[in-house]
């Protein structure tokens, strides 16, 4: 039989990412797409802005025409077999009417809304407009919210400095939105980095040795996709964020860096 006939086509759990172009390819759309294939998944895009940026530093944002946001998302979703969506910096409150305008339509597909509000280095990403749609309008339709600290304190009104503070946010918040939340606890100093996830009324804990002195960007983007990954492959929530944990703690402890000037450029590694 010839190599031709011999060969078979192949397919791939398919999950979409919807979120910004990062210039140093640490968070955003590129992580997205490093861990979906780490992961074994095929990565689609709909861009939602450009960001240059560099680890610590936000130079610009450029925001994409909301209108091309949303027929990258209907073309892909008419087009693939998309089986999980992940949310991450929509940028203004006219890209997020324009996402939940899709969104509103898509059934039997987890959705993944990584709240992208404040970046690492401390930045507002997001304006207070925006955030009220999120709240009234994309949080509903979510499988899975996953705010770190900072936006969580944002969310719920009030700072967020202890575990015991992370379950009561979590439950809050995901009853107020009635869905599951996974609240991350990395920016907590600790010898743990302990995550909390709300669901089915209760909550639940998932912890990792804490990697210090590192200053990445991108660990909730590859958090949030890799949970993603995972429900696009058919696991359960508490499995993919399991697995989703010991991936991106993979991905911080293997990281790369490089001399710029006086000082060092962090950057996970999303293929260890």
């Amino acid at each position: 039989m010839s190599n031709k006939k011999a060969r078979r086509s192949q397919s791939a759990a398919v999950a979409l990412t919807i979120a910004g172009s990062d210039s140093s390819a640490g968070a955003g759309a590129q992580a997205d797409l490093k861990t979906f294939s780490a992961l074994g998944v095929y990565g689609v895009t709909a861009m939602t802005c450009i960001v240059a940026e560099t680890p610590g530093k936000v130079s610009r944002i450029q925001p994409a025409d909301p209108e091309i946001v949303h027929e990258q998302i209907e073309l892909l979703l008419k087009h693939f077999p998309v089986a999980a969506i992940k949310t991450g910096l929509l940028c203004n409150a006219a890209i997020v009417a324009e996402v939940v305008r899709s969104l509103r339509k898509v059934k039997r597909r987890h959705l993944v809304v990584d709240p992208v509000m404040i970046a690492t280095s401390g930045d507002a990403l997001l304006a207070s407009k925006a955030v009220q749609l999120y709240e009234r309008e994309l949080f509903p339709l979510a499988t899975l919210i996953t705010p770190n600290l900072d936006e969580a304190a944002r969310l719920v009104g009030e700072p967020i400095g202890n575990l015991g503070e992370m379950h009561r946010a979590a439950t809050t918040l995901g009853k107020k939105y009635g869905a599951a939340v996974l609240l991350k606890g990395g920016h907590l100093r600790g010898r743990q980095a302990i995550d909390v996830l709300y669901f089915g009324n209760g909550t639940r804990e998932f912890s990792a040795p804490f990697v210090a002195r590192l200053k990445t960007h991108g660990t909730g983007c590859t958090y949030s996709a890799a949970i993603t990954a995972e429900l696009a492959k058919g696991a359960e929530l508490g499995r993919a964020i399991a697995t989703a944990k010991r991936f991106v703690t993979a991905a911080i402890r293997s990281h790369f860096v490089w001399k710029s000037g006086r000082d060092r450029i962090f950057a996970l590694n999303q293929s260890s």
